[in-house]
């Protein structure tokens, strides 16, 4: 899950809620949104293999 920061830049969250906090997951902050989605799709990845 990808979100627009005040600042310009996009973060990546995970998809589920951390039971510890009860917030997502920060997974990285990135200057494109198009560099958010690489990164969210090499995450995925990772989880399958």
């Amino acid at each position: 899950m990808i979100r627009k920061l005040k600042s310009g830049e996009y973060r990546l969250y995970s998809r589920k809620k951390d039971p510890k906090t009860g917030r997502r997951r920060n997974l990285g902050t990135f200057k494109s949104r198009a560099a958010a989605e690489k990164h969210e799709r090499e995450v995925q990845y990772f989880k399958h293999h």
